[in-house]
């Protein structure tokens, strides 16, 4: 190897040496950032934020081998912070160490969780879905998302209960005499069982 050669070759390892030191420097720096701006939470929601933290990481690195397009690297970058910003806001609305199952899914992609695809424009916030889904909010984070939690599976046993208990009470009242008039003939108002609704 002639001595051209050999101090391109030096050249070529200084930099790569530096670079790994900056980029190192910068890494570290954005942990201890993250971990200081985290400090205010419990252990569960710092490591669903650490999870999130790692989640775009990885986007990013195959973003930088060219392994996913633009699109799909903006679509998922924006889904993360969306993500970010509900967890933020329910575990400081909530003073809880709990997050449930969290999704941010835009307009389009509402087959992914729903069949059929319901209309998002009849969403209320706190409102259940296929006795499945809670819908919370929107996040604007370079599109709009929708986001939603998942009920636990005793939410979801105890809404499936309600509901196949009220036919059978409806059935009662419509039997019952005095669910429309009085014991004097005066006219009465039947009450009917209220719509399953969790906020």
């Amino acid at each position: 190897m002639n001595r051209g050669a050999k101090k391109l070759w030096r050249g070529l390892l200084t930099a790569t040496f530096f670079w790994f030191v900056c980029t190192g420097a910068a890494w570290a720096q954005r942990a201890q950032t993250a971990a200081a701006d985290d400090a205010e939470f419990g252990p569960v929601v710092r490591t669903y934020l650490g999870y999130l933290r790692a989640e775009q990481e990885v986007v990013d690195d195959r973003a930088s081998r060219h392994e996913v397009s633009p699109v799909y690297y903006r679509r998922n970058s924006n889904r993360i912070r969306a993500l970010r910003q509900a967890a933020l806001r329910i575990a400081r609305e909530t003073q809880n160490d709990f997050l449930p199952e969290l999704y941010a899914i835009t307009r389009d992609e509402f087959g992914t969780l729903f069949d059929p695809p319901p209309l998002p424009e009849i969403f209320r916030p706190g409102e259940v879905i296929n006795n499945t889904f809670r819908y919370l909010s929107t996040a604007r984070s370079g599109e709009l998302f929708y986001l939603f939690e998942r009920l636990d599976v005793y939410e979801q046993a105890e809404l499936l209960k309600k509901i196949e208990e009220k036919p059978e009470t409806e059935a009662v009242e419509a039997n019952t005499p005095t669910a429309t008039h009085g014991a004097r003939g005066g006219r009465m108002t039947a009450t009917r069982p209220r719509r399953v609704h969790i906020p």
